[in-house]
């Protein structure tokens, strides 16, 4: 799928992390999404969510290691995190922190977010534009205090969840849903 360029390639050892590269079924491959969640930016906007801003931005460097990449201009790895970045990382910390592996735990949030069914044989424009949104709300806190809209939606009583860092939001998650199954 990659043409050659940094962000290609980039993008492509990306999908490997949550997705099978080989696989050129449409009804089942999301290049589409995920290159529109690689084109949102992550936007952090409670104190110590910066964290999974890091923790996206170092996959940059993990990609460079595994594929022998030279001659990087250093601008490109401080680039803004992308919302795909922030998802694959952060799945791993979520998956080191319960059951599941790190493509089933993004595949879970994918899930949630709604975004799912927007397979590449049905990805247009209208679909772009709904990643936009679902990014836009996880970015601005605009889900209700519950956390339905985002990522870790909840259903007892918790603090207002647009006010607490995903770190946490994700622990009371865990804790709310002992034997989620991230595989269905």
């Amino acid at each position: 799928m990659a043409d050659g360029t940094l962000d290609d390639l980039y993008l492509e050892w990306l999908y490997g992390r949550v997705a099978s590269t080989r696989n050129r079924n449409p009804e089942k491959t999301h290049w589409s999404l995920l290159r529109q969640l690689y084109t949102e930016r992550f936007v952090w906007t409670v104190r110590n969510d910066d964290n999974r801003e890091c923790d996206g931005k170092d996959l940059r460097h993990e990609f460079i290691s595994d594929e022998n990449v030279d001659d990087i201009e250093p601008l490109w790895l401080e680039l803004e995190c992308s919302m795909l970045e922030m998802l694959i990382a952060f799945s791993r910390r979520v998956s080191y922190k319960s059951y599941g592996e790190p493509a089933d735990w993004f595949w879970h949030f994918i899930n949630i977010l709604g975004l799912r069914e927007f397979t590449d044989a049905i990805f247009e424009e209208d679909h772009a534009q709904i990643t936009r949104e679902v990014c836009e709300r996880i970015n601005n806190r605009t889900y209700d205090r519950k956390g339905v809209g985002g990522l870790f939606p909840l259903t007892g009583r918790h603090t207002d969840q647009r006010r607490v860092e995903l770190w946490y939001q994700m622990s009371t998650y865990l804790l709310e849903n002992e034997e989620i199954n991230v595989l269905t």
